[in-house]
């Protein structure tokens, strides 16, 4: 896909703009190939918004509705570009003249899944698409484990907003605790009996997302881009 893209490559520390302490230089790639007309270091502050690949509808309007507050609050929206909340989170940043960023899987000629691929390309060329795999790399199941550390290491904070018991969004949430970054998870889910792994991140730290405000109180720009919430 997209021969006709110019792809670049950049140290991990340059791409954030400060240099790696011990805890996030652990799992860390080294290098990363991007694509898109954002500029390096990348803006901040940049918020995660993850999920189930197979979204409820409640989900898929409650990561519309997350997305669309960051948007206006000058966050930028990182997300993995996977089926479901991934694309919602995506999408929405382009419909309202927000930015995003999408941390891939594969190489960045690659596309995955495929249906996603005309995203990829409209996000790599007006906004930015990285990987921590070179052109020609055989892409595996763990790569995507791989990918949402690093997803987590990009992003200030995390929030999930729907995910099962199997879901690869977890992983992120685990490294995001790790890191020490802020992770929330939807009320709905916390809350949610049938489910495990909530309560698990709420006792290491994570936190029930209710409030916008706790958002934008835990961002390292927060007094800056903190509006009034309608």
């Amino acid at each position: 896909m997209a021969e006709e893209m110019c792809y670049s490559s950049i140290k991990f520390e340059k791409l954030l703009g400060h240099p790696l302490n011990d805890i996030e230089e652990k799992f860390a790639p080294k290098l990363i190939f991007y694509g898109g007309s954002m500029d390096t270091p990348i803006p901040c502050p940049r918020v995660s918004v993850i999920g189930s690949r197979n979204a409820s509808e409640k989900g898929l309007a409650e990561a519309r509705e997350i997305s669309e507050i960051l948007i206006k609050n000058n966050v930028v929206i990182v997300s993995g570009l996977a089926k479901g909340i991934d694309t919602v989170g995506h999408k929405t940043a382009i419909e309202l003249g927000g930015r995003t960023i999408a941390v891939i899987g594969t190489p960045l000629n690659q596309a995955y899944p495929k249906e996603n691929e005309d995203l990829q390309k409209e996000i790599m060329k007006n906004h930015l698409v990285i990987s921590q795999y070179p052109i020609g790399h055989i892409t595996t199941p763990k790569d995507f484990v791989l990918r949402n550390r690093t997803m987590a290491l990009i992003s200030n904070a995390t929030v999930i907003v729907e995910a099962g018991e199997s879901s690869g969004t977890l992983h992120q949430g685990w490294e995001t605790l790790r890191l020490g970054r802020p992770l929330f998870i939807c009320k709905n889910v916390v809350e949610n009996r049938q489910l495990e792994w909530p309560k698990k991140m709420v006792e290491y730290g994570a936190m029930k997302f209710d409030e916008y405000q706790d958002i934008f109180e835990n961002l390292p720009t927060s007094n800056n881009i903190l509006k009034l919430i309608q």
